[in-house]
């Protein structure tokens, strides 16, 4: 049986070991080396390029990012930075840990990506070993990976943390369906007349990050919880349909949409190392919104039901609501300044239709208004959702929408008259706050 002194020195030897030869390889005289602009990120690559650069899979498929050190370390950057956002950490945050990104020639396109963590001298570094072409999604899961164990990790001592996989695939995933071409870069494809060409993903704005666990989800339900927690390899490869992802997403775009989600999130990130795992660090760290289990699983057996409910296709981002909202409520008009001058064309707010239009003209406006509010409310983002209502109702009952012939309402022994039309002054009054309200939220967003 070994000794506990000789498994020291083991140990200790593979951390001097590893930790050395991780600075060394920026030197090699036979490789290429680059550092993020922070410094954590040191990224080293062999001359040579993988074999498979040239194949087609390779050169059509916009999914494949080749990589070269100086890219990589703008990418790692940037896919740091915005995890931090999500999670509420302040980017000054200095970092502890050492992430050291290892490049290699791709010898197939499903190659494996290893994180390695080794601890040494009172402090944790990382080693990332990844081909030089690689899908989106698993350089996205890696980097996210191995960013979320650093942090965990500068409250670690001999126990590094361990990180659910549905927390690294629902923070990846929301990072994909967000700006995918702005975080992850990839070397030029090809050259054109001595011109380097490059592939672009374009990512669709204005919609909900949901847009692909919709379509995921479309004809299977959410994992439950449990479910979650335990998946298979085949859900971490994605050959479920995208399920597991879909809902591990949905599940990260839930918790964060809590009061303080990123909040907790961070403090269960930070707990980690202290337990032997990650189910107490987190409900420890979400036992204001759940006190107990079942809780947990009520909310998110809700979550996935409203979810399911939404059949009327992706909701709009907040920025998208806001600027639908502003188109909305903005009539075009042409007027002319002088009889014989060409029309101009101008928008007004539906405050002046209502002041200055006669009755016809002016209620084919608003029924038209009322129609696009009623369509757009479902498809808002839950801060303009309550405001696009509130418009549609000053709008109904303006136009008698919701009053019915003029009637008594019968209370006691004395008949009282049912509430008239609002005036147009009283509608203009309404509209008016609710113009004030509405550039309160967009100052928020």
């Amino acid at each position: 049986m070994n000794s506990p002194l000789k498994r020291c020195s083991v140990a200790f030897l593979f951390a001097l070991f590893f930790s050395t030869v991780a600075r060394a390889q920026l030197t090699l005289p036979n490789s290429v080396s680059a550092r993020s602009v922070s410094g954590q990120f040191a990224v080293v690559a062999a001359r040579q390029i993988s074999p498979l650069t040239n194949q087609r899979a390779v050169l059509t498929n916009t999914d494949f990012v080749r990589l070269d050190p100086a890219l990589l370390a703008v990418s790692a950057e940037r896919i740091k930075t915005s995890l931090w956002q999500q999670l509420d950490i302040d980017s000054a945050t200095p970092w502890r840990g050492q992430i050291f990104l290892a490049l290699h020639p791709a010898q197939s396109l499903d190659e494996n990506v290893t994180i390695i963590s080794s601890r040494f001298n009172g402090a944790w570094n990382y080693r990332v070993e990844l081909p030089d072409i690689l899908a989106r999604t698993r350089l996205a899961r890696a980097v996210t990976g191995v960013v979320l164990l650093e942090f965990a990790n500068r409250n670690a001592d001999d126990h590094s943390a361990e990180i659910p996989a549905w927390l690294v695939e629902g923070l990846s995933q929301q990072l994909l369906a967000s700006k995918s071409s702005e975080f992850i870069l990839s070397s030029p494809a090809a050259a054109q007349n001595g011109v380097l060409q490059n592939r672009i993903v374009a990512t669709q704005r204005g919609w909900d990050l949901l847009l692909e666990a919709h379509r995921a989800l479309q004809n299977q339900p959410a994992l439950t919880f449990d479910q979650l927690s335990w998946p298979t390899d085949a859900q971490l490869a994605g050959n479920d349909d995208g399920v597991y992802r879909a809902s591990a997403q949905l599940f990260i775009n839930e918790l964060l949409a809590l009061k303080n989600g990123g909040k907790e999130l961070r403090t269960m990130l930070q707990t980690l190392p202290h337990f032997y795992n990650w189910q107490i660090a987190f409900h420890d760290a979400f036992r204001s919104d759940f006190p107990k289990p079942i809780d947990l699983e009520k909310w998110w057996s809700l979550q996935t039901i409203n979810f399911a409910a939404l059949d009327i296709g992706p909701m709009w981002t907040p920025a998208a609501s806001r600027d639908k909202l502003d188109e909305i409520l903005r009539v075009p008009v042409e007027y002319r300044s002088e009889s014989n001058n060409l029309p101009v064309r101008a928008e007004i707010s539906v405050q002046t239709v209502i002041r200055n239009f006669d009755s016809e003209r002016r209620d084919s406006v608003l029924q038209t208004k009322l129609r696009d509010l009623q369509l757009a409310e479902l498809r808002m983002s839950p801060q303009f959702a309550q405001l696009t209502e509130q418009y549609r109702s000053v709008i109904a009952d303006y136009l008698g929408e919701h009053q019915s012939s003029p009637r008594k309402v019968i209370l006691g022994k004395h008949p009282i008259a049912a509430q008239s039309k609002p005036t147009a002054q009283e509608t203009l009054n309404k509209l008016d706050a609710l113009d004030a309200q509405r550039r309160e939220v967009e100052a928020k967003i």
